[in-house]
Parts: C-alpha cells; sequence; structure tokens
C-alpha cells in the first residue's frame, strides 16, 4: 500500500472527537510517544529480563506509530513522502559521505534548517 492511501485508510479511523488543531496535533504527538514507550519497553523485556523477542508485536508499535504519524501528517498538510525528501536531505547536509561522530557531535544547525525550510 502506498503511503498516500495509507493515510488515507487510517484516517477514516480516528477518534470522531476533533477537537481542532492543537487537540490533533497533541493526539499525534502523544500517541507516538506512547508507542515508542511500548516498542521499548518491548525491547527492555527481552534484552535486560530475557523475554523471547516478540517480532510481531514490534511491527505492530511501529505500524500504531504510523497511524499517529498519519494524523500529524493531516493535520500539518505535509506527507510521508515530503517527511522522506526532507529527511534525507538534512542528513545529506550532516553527513555528505557517510555518518562520523565528529558531524553528529558538531552539526551545523543553520545548514541544515536551511535545507529544511524548501519544504516549507
Amino acid at each position: 500500500m502506498d503511503m498516500k492511501t495509507y493515510v488515507s485508510e487510517a484516517l477514516k479511523t480516528e477518534s470522531g472527537i476533533k477537537d481542532g488543531r492543537d487537540s490533533r496535533l497533541l493526539h499525534g504527538a502523544m500517541g507516538c510517544v506512547t508507542e515508542a514507550g511500548e516498542l521499548i519497553d518491548a525491547l527492555k523485556k527481552h534484552i535486560y529480563y530475557g523475554r523471547e523477542l516478540d517480532e510481531v508485536n514490534l511491527k505492530e508499535e511501529m505500524g500504531d506509530m504510523l497511524w499517529y504519524m498519519a494524523i500529524l501528517c493531516d493535520v500539518l498538510g505535509t506527507s510521508f513522502d515530503e517527511l522522506t525528501d526532507m529527511n534525507i536531505a538534512k542528513l545529506r547536509k550532516r553527513y555528505p559521505e557517510k555518518f562520523t561522530s565528529e558531524k553528529a557531535i558538531n552539526r551545523d544547525l543553520g545548514t541544515e534548517r536551511d535545507e529544511l525550510e524548501k519544504y516549507a
């Protein structure tokens, strides 16, 4: 399924309670954090408690994060395609050749922001 179709389908399952832009932004952001917490908890239990790694559950939590991201995309009038393009453009500015610890520590945030602004 392409991401445009995914967003359209995901939004059909969004709560009927839509108190406006800020409420939907908060719902999407809180949901991403909650699902990320569930993902990390599953990894914690696997790594530190010896629980079997449940890859189906990991994928479910990742999918749930996408669902909340779909709300955020809709509210902000963007798309997953635009987000991936923006992210790669930023990373190309940060790491022109490849990742280095030095570049990760000494980032040129102004140049990165300039690149992101091209998508505004």
